[in-house]
């Protein structure tokens, strides 16, 4: 080679890299829903170059030049992708959970699930490896064709706290005891750059043993001081008051045992605490195989569910095994209070995001998401408002709003074509016929 022309030969290769055309997708003739909560856009027209909208309104406006590839979407809905900020990646195969699971295959298998059911972000909570570092990074440095990640990595418990005594959990979280062993596990989390942390705080009904109060104050103090908020499973409306005013971000689940008090809805609203997700169906999922439920016949479930699994989940000895649950009765009611809470959460103006705790065994990732937007419309929600907090106001929460969660100029086409209108029933977001990521479609 002549070394004298290698000068050249980067120029001429850069130059063409800069010339090179741009990809650029115009949709047009559907009804804009863009996640912000206004009045949906008949007629509506959109243009993506690079996986970017450059132009989204009225058809009229929708310009491009020559060549660009146009997708007619006469009769369709155009809704942003949902975002879960409540799930768990990778550890789960059929119905096993163990961290050995947590694979590169398993993982994008998981994505790729999400990603058929219009989930298009997902962050998980405190159950996962360092492979998800690596995953995340990948997507980030590209434009990914599934779901996006987010990660809390490891969560935080104390020791011998739940949810380790559970499948597959012992040694996945912290078990911290002092506050040194809180600022060195913070340390490692801040240098992963997380996108969250996630404490779990609950005895499991009395059966297991609690995070220290003081613990979890530490865990939330520590996380401030690095740059990063704070989620936590609870369960107890005193936890969910205590931790909210020692400054954490998120509860990552509805407080289930009592109604919400005035003095929590007020502390939430004055430090700028979420509700960050209210996981109804992480309650369905504690009573729901306790007897047949149509919906393990339901081709929109059935269609990414193995064969094995489905079997297992009909099976008399399976059903006979949840109806042995001896706090069965109470749970029904468990739903029946975090659906009465989110609507007197949202109704008080607290901040709600959308999330669900699919990925441990039998809560199904994409599937359960569609099932949770339906019981937020059963709880009072309109459709609208649904759509909105899964989209702009969980987008909102992990801080990338900026990119992600509506449908405006400059962010990225993450969307869902839908055949029916959604505001009319919600359950017309099951009317998939694709999902974009990036611009790209999920694959």
């Amino acid at each position: 080679m002549n070394l004298r022309r290698l000068p050249g030969m980067f120029c001429g290769l850069l130059l063409a890299a800069c010339l090179a055309p741009a990809e650029t997708k115009v949709l047009e003739n559907f009804t804009l829903i863009d996640g912000t909560g206004n009045k949906p856009l008949a007629n509506a027209g959109m243009v993506v170059t690079d996986g970017r909208i450059t132009y989204v309104g009225a058809k009229a406006g929708a310009k491009a030049a020559a060549g660009a590839e146009r997708i007619d979407l006469t009769g369709k809905f155009v809704m942003p992708g949902i975002i879960n900020l409540h799930g768990h990646l990778g550890n789960t195969l059929g119905l096993v959970q163990d961290p050995k699971n947590f694979t590169r295959q398993n993982l994008g298998d998981q994505l790729k699930t999400y990603a058929k059911y219009g989930v298009t972000g997902v962050m998980s909570m405190g159950s996962d490896t360092d492979l998800v570092f690596e995953v995340r990074a990948a997507q980030r440095s590209g434009r990914p064709n599934t779901a996006r990640i987010y990660t809390a990595g490891r969560g935080f418990t104390g020791a011998g706290g739940y949810p380790t005594k559970a499948p597959g959990m012992k040694g996945v979280p912290y078990e911290v005891t002092t506050a040194g062993e809180v600022d060195k596990a913070i340390a490692e989390l801040a240098k992963k750059k997380v996108d969250l942390v996630k404490i779990w705080v609950d005895d499991h009904l009395g059966k297991e043993q609690k995070i220290p109060l003081n613990i979890s104050q530490a865990i939330i103090s520590a996380a401030h001081r690095n740059g990063l908020r704070v989620g936590a499973h609870i369960f107890y409306l005193q936890d969910a008051e205590k931790l909210v005013e020692a400054g954490l971000n998120g509860l990552a689940h509805s407080v289930r045992d009592k109604p919400v008090s005035d003095g929590l809805i007020l502390a939430m609203k004055k430090r700028g605490a979420w509700q960050q997700a209210a996981t109804l169906t992480r309650e369905v999922s504690t009573f729901v195989y306790a007897k047949p439920h149509p919906f393990l016949d339901d081709a929109f479930f059935t269609k990414s569910i193995d064969a094995k699994t489905l079997a297992t989940l009909k099976s008399a000895e399976y059903i006979k095994k949840a109806a042995a649950d001896p706090d069965l009765p109470l749970y029904p009611g468990f739903l029946a209070m975090a659906q009465k809470n989110l609507k007197k959460l949202v109704e008080s103006g607290v901040k709600v995001g959308f999330g669900t705790d699919t990925g441990p065994p039998a809560r199904f990732s994409g599937y359960f998401e569609q099932w949770e937007m339906e019981l937020m419309v059963e709880s009072g929600l309109t459709p609208m408002q649904v759509i909105t907090i899964a989209t702009h106001n969980s987008a909102d929460f992990l801080g990338v709003l900026k990119d992600l969660g509506t449908l405006e100029k400059g962010k990225w086409a993450d969307l869902v074509v839908l055949g029916k209108n959604p505001l009319d029933n919600i359950r017309n977001t099951r009317s998939i016929e694709t999902v974009w990521v990036a611009g790209n479609k999920a694959n």
